[in-house]
């Protein structure tokens, strides 16, 4: 039964994101691991129930690596079944830790041992969806986004199937007491209200291939394509824009290339408007960096941010995967990370611009608006994903940035989601997918900062004291009482 019940909070958690979207699920996805975990004495079956379902949540929810590996790769479909299988082993890992460490804790411990595990991901192999992502459609958790990040909506699921859980097992008296400290989030200020942006900028989505073999008559007429595409819904119309968004692009556009910088800063002179555009930068020592540049309406290029934050992959192939794979980008050589966050000025506004996985990051995304950017602009190329429901799970994970940092974020792709997001996480406007389109989309300037931005993962620290104490205690006091077998049978009531 413990096995059946490991494996239903995976089925749970999988369920929960896209493409199921049963969000409403959260608050018990976690509840039947909790069970069994609470129902085995011996640590390392603890661990096996959360290694197995650690295993299937990774490969339920990340199944379209497959298909990216197989397609764009260089694998064939069974070398990239077997990358995937070694991925989803090495990500169970950490759902086995917690499992073997939770055991019979009381709820508020579990749920700060979750947070602390799933924060490990950012910095083990591969970051995406967190537990509290869920909650991006809850305005009611959504109060906590802006003061403890998307770890704090974590920490409300967890605690939720905890406290259900040693309901279920009896194992504590009154221990459905423990939600009445979930009140308290009505105290929080509530999310902001819709609200029409008073600022504009034109997303040029050009749904180009990521099989395209490139000449350089083919790049002359895409970049000219991309030109005219930026400057066409200003024709005639007595109205500007402050900038236009250019995606990350599968394609050869360098930003050291006299002709694409040439037409870059043509269209900005055209629309008398900044240009946001992706393309690839160089380091000093000539490597390659996934970049995202400004040209201001004068031509001039303003500046250039380097992607920190590589994509597994994508831009490189980490160990120990190295002998079984090449990088999806076909730029020569590995790419190599920026070292800064950058803040740009357009007129007398700054903005922020990061670059399609680093959306992954809530630590460092919260940098941008702490470093004073008053609008954030992400750009990726998700048409590595193909028609899978990744591009959505990504979807998800930048609005959850929106409502975290109080900033309206304009995101531009390759071939879809591009869309415009305002403070609370709410889609105001998406582009049709697989388009090749042109979408003018209104945003705002904000300049205040919220706590998380300021104090960054401050919650996720909280969580590791309250974890590690929680956790010692319970080692110590199974140390004085090694033969004390765990409660297997409900406590009496009377």
């Amino acid at each position: 039964m413990n096995w059946v019940l490991a494996l239903t909070s995976a089925l749970l958690l999988v369920g929960i994101f896209p493409g199921y979207n049963l969000a409403w699920l959260a608050p018990v996805a976690l509840t039947p691991l909790i069970i069994a975990c609470a129902r085995e004495p011996r640590w390392r079956t603890r661990f096996a129930f959360g290694y197995l379902a650690g295993c299937i949540y990774w490969g339920g929810l990340c199944n379209w690596i497959q298909w990216t590996l197989a397609h764009h790769a260089g694998m064939g479909n069974t070398a990239a079944w077997l990358v995937f299988f070694l991925f989803c082993l090495l990500k169970g890992l950490q759902t086995g830790i917690f499992a073997a460490l939770a055991g019979s804790l009381s709820p508020p411990l579990i749920a700060a041992l979750w947070v602390v595990i799933e924060w490990t991901h950012a910095y083990t192999w591969f970051e995406w969806l967190n537990l509290g992502n869920a909650g991006s459609e809850m305005s009611l958790l959504l109060r906590l986004a802006p003061i403890t990040g998307v770890e704090g909506i974590s920490f409300v699921f967890a605690f939720m199937s905890a406290v259900i859980a040693t309901v279920i097992l009896r194992r504590r008296r009154l221990a459905s007491a423990w939600l009445l400290l979930l009140p308290g989030i009505f105290l929080l200020p509530d999310i902001p209200a819709p609200q029409r942006g008073d600022h504009a900028a034109i997303v040029v989505q050009p749904n180009i291939s990521d099989e395209t073999m490139w000449s350089e008559e083919l790049q002359a007429r895409t970049e000219e394509q991309l030109g005219r595409l930026s400057v066409s819904p200003l024709l005639g119309r007595d109205h500007s824009v402050d900038v236009i968004v250019w995606p990350e692009m599968p394609g050869p556009f360098y930003e050291y290339d006299p002709r694409f910088v040439g037409i870059v800063s043509a269209t900005a002179k055209t629309a008398h408007a900044a240009v946001l555009t992706g393309a690839v930068g160089r380091a000093a020592d000539r490597a390659p960096l996934n970049s995202a540049m400004l040209v201001g309406p004068d031509g001039a290029v303003v500046s250039r941010y380097d992607k920190v934050n590589l994509v597994p992959f994508g831009e490189f192939v980490p160990w120990p995967f190295g002998t079984l794979a090449q990088k999806i980008s076909t730029e020569a050589g590995d790419f190599v990370p920026g070292n800064k966050v950058v803040i740009s000025s357009i007129g007398p506004h700054r903005i922020g611009t990061f670059i399609c996985y680093e959306s992954v990051f809530p630590g460092y995304v919260r940098k941008f608006a702490a470093s004073g950017a008053e609008v954030l602009f992400n750009i990726s190329n998700d048409s590595w994903f193909g028609r899978s429901q990744a591009r959505y799970q990504h979807l998800r994970i930048v609005r959850m940035r929106a409502a975290e940092n109080r900033r309206w974020i304009v995101r531009a792709t390759n071939d879809g989601v591009s869309a415009v997001i305002d403070p609370a996480g709410r889609l105001v406007r998406t582009a049709p997918e697989f388009q090749e389109v042109t979408s003018r989309m209104q945003f705002a300037y904000r300049q205040d900062t919220t706590f998380y931005a300021r104090f960054g993962d401050w919650f996720v620290a909280l969580c590791a004291l309250i974890a590690t104490a929680g956790v010692a205690m319970r080692y110590r006091t199974t140390m004085r009482n090694p033969r004390t077998p765990p409660r297997t049978a409900p406590e009496s009531t009377h």
